[in-house]
Order: C-alpha cells, then sequence, then structure tokens
C-alpha cells in the first residue's frame, strides 16, 4: 500500500537514490528511549503512529550503525524482490 506522504517526499523508490548526512544528535533515557527533536521529525514527515524497521550494520561484530526504514518503504522494497524472483523462475532463469 503506497503511503501519500511518501509519495509527496518523492522517496522509497528505487530511481530516487538517497544521500545521508547527520541532521543531529539524540541521546538515550534510562529507559532506553530516544526522542527526536521535533525539527528531524517534521523534515522527515514523522507523526505519531508510524512505523519503522530498525536495521543494524555490523563491523568486527560491534553494531556501528542503526539504520530506521519506513515500513512502507520495506514493504515496497521487498515487493519488488519478490517480483524479481518470480520473474526470473517463470522465465526459468537461473540466477
Amino acid at each position: 500500500m503506497t503511503d501519500q506522504r511518501d509519495e509527496e517526499r518523492g522517496g522509497c523508490r528505487p530511481e530516487n537514490p538517497c544521500t545521508c548526512s547527520v541532521e543531529g544528535i539524540v541521546t538515550v533515557d534510562g529507559r532506553g528511549q530516544m526522542v527526536l527533536p521535533k525539527e528531524l521529525r517534521e523534515r522527515a514527515g514523522i507523526s505519531p503512529g508510524d512505523r519503522f524497521a530498525v536495521i543494524f550494520s555490523e563491523t568486527e561484530g560491534s553494531v556501528c550503525c542503526i539504520t530506521l526504514i519506513r515500513k512502507e518503504c520495506l514493504d515496497r522494497s521487498i515487493s519488488s524482490l519478490v517480483h524479481t524472483v518470480h520473474e526470473k523462475i517463470r522465465s526459468g532463469e537461473s540466477r
């Protein structure tokens, strides 16, 4: 399902490659929670109830990067991948 806000932002599509930048610093509180500053939430279009997949990147056994991916973006990426695999199977293509 397509999120209208996502379409308006133009994100979550393979034809729109991402760039990365440091936008802020957050602190983990005693309960293990982090608060994204209002400016970051507004810029990213994050609203209460939005859902994200949490992806860890590791180097030498230690987590070095935590990435948040909108659930809708992940759903589309997985659907696209599965569609590609099905097409290859149907065409008899191997690897």
